[in-house]
């Protein structure tokens, strides 16, 4: 046994120093676009919207991934990737279970943080701001929407929770199949969406040999945006 430990951990180190070499020494150089600073809109949302609309456009994989990151009263931050369901005035709105690590987080700490990362059009969007829940009935109105299969997930999981093991969810998924067959699906309490009041929105647009376009909105006290261009 102890030669097989000494194998296998010198086949990982070998993985190892060979992903590193890799990545080491990966380089790509950035050249599909440029930000052109007289046509960006004086609204970031609407920017936004410009740039989702061209991400769609350019069937970019999962357009509306999002990065939420999220940090505990302690500091401690994370991440996960959570899908944008709307992008209005009224902020960008995702859902998911309240009793969840994040929703745990944005209780705690109400300041967010939004990355998307459009790799097809080597673009980049970050939005932070505060976040709160949205109203229950546009909550309803989206759940009703989802597949009811996606409906009976949300019962199902009790998101973040150890779990024994994949039988135990996939019961759980069954036995609620059964008592809400033939019913409607109501949404979960615990279930529900969220919108992002933004108050900075950087674009970012990858530019040849590291020069990249960087434009930063600015939300006032008034509520008004103020634009201006970053180092790279």
């Amino acid at each position: 046994m102890p030669h097989f430990h000494r194998f296998f951990s010198d086949v990982c180190t070998s993985i190892m120093e060979k992903n590193n070499n890799s990545i080491f020494n990966l380089r790509i150089d950035f050249t599909k676009d440029v930000i052109d600073e007289k046509k960006l809109s004086s609204n970031p949302i609407i920017q936004f919207n410009k740039w989702m609309d061209q991400a769609l456009n350019a069937q970019a994989n999962e357009p509306n991934a999002m990065t939420l990151s999220t940090a505990n009263k302690n500091g401690r931050v994370d991440g996960r990737i959570v899908l944008l369901r709307a992008a209005d005035k009224n902020g960008f709105s995702f859902f998911t279970n309240y009793h969840s690590a994040k929703g745990k987080e944005i209780k705690s700490n109400k300041n967010v943080c939004l990355t998307f990362f459009w790799p097809e059009l080597q673009r980049q969007v970050r939005i932070r701001g505060t976040v709160a829940k949205l109203a229950e009935k546009k909550s309803d109105l989206y759940f009703a929407s989802r597949p009811r299969e996606s409906q009976i997930g949300a019962h199902a999981s009790h998101q973040s929770d150890v779990l024994a093991g994949r039988e135990e969810l996939e019961n759980r998924y069954k036995l609620l199949e059964q008592n809400f067959s033939g019913k409607k699906i109501p949404r979960p309490k615990h279930w529900g969406g969220y919108f992002v009041n933004a108050i900075e929105i950087e674009f970012w647009q990858g530019r040849e040999n590291r020069l990249h376009d960087r434009f930063l909105y600015s939300k006032n006290k008034s509520g008004k945006w103020k634009m201006v261009r970053l180092n790279p």
